[in-house]
């Protein structure tokens, strides 16, 4: 039987505690489901786009953070979507580029590099952003790397 794309949806505080709320969800429902390598990157980025919407974003009305995730088996493994949806802020997310002394200013960076790829979409009730990771290609045998 082919396995079934499955879809979470979970409601955390507008508090730097939703982060944390939605990081031991999100591995609880998807440790036996993906490899701990790419589970730990989706934590890292659940985590950055959380503690992001907390920072610097309004709440949704009754004080939170609506985070969700989907995954949807593939031949080549799973496809893995999060999104986070807030309340809007008066600037869009964007990178930004973070002096070494800077004590922040680097987590869309880290976004960047784990996902594939990711963007935001805003409606009249704030913003989602999402991160979309796609399968590692498989090694080609007929490849060998140089030198």
């Amino acid at each position: 039987m082919a396995a079934k794309e499955r879809a979470w949806c979970v409601v955390v505080p507008h508090h730097p505690t939703g982060a944390r709320l939605a990081r031991h969800r999100l591995a609880d429902d998807l440790a036996d489901v993906v490899p701990p390598t790419l589970l730990a990157d989706l934590i890292a980025v659940l985590a950055e786009l959380v503690g992001n919407a907390v920072r610097h974003a309004r709440p949704l009305p009754g004080g939170v953070v609506r985070v969700a995730w989907r995954l949807r088996p593939s031949a080549d493994g799973p496809r893995i979507q999060l999104r986070v949806t807030d309340g809007g802020a008066g600037t869009g997310p964007r990178i930004r580029t973070a002096n070494p002394d800077a004590a922040d200013g680097r987590g869309l960076h880290i976004v960047a590099g784990l996902a594939t790829r990711w963007g935001v979409e805003r409606d009249g009730l704030g913003q989602r952003v999402w991160a979309e990771f796609e399968p590692a290609p498989a090694p080609r045998p007929d490849l060998v790397p140089a030198g």
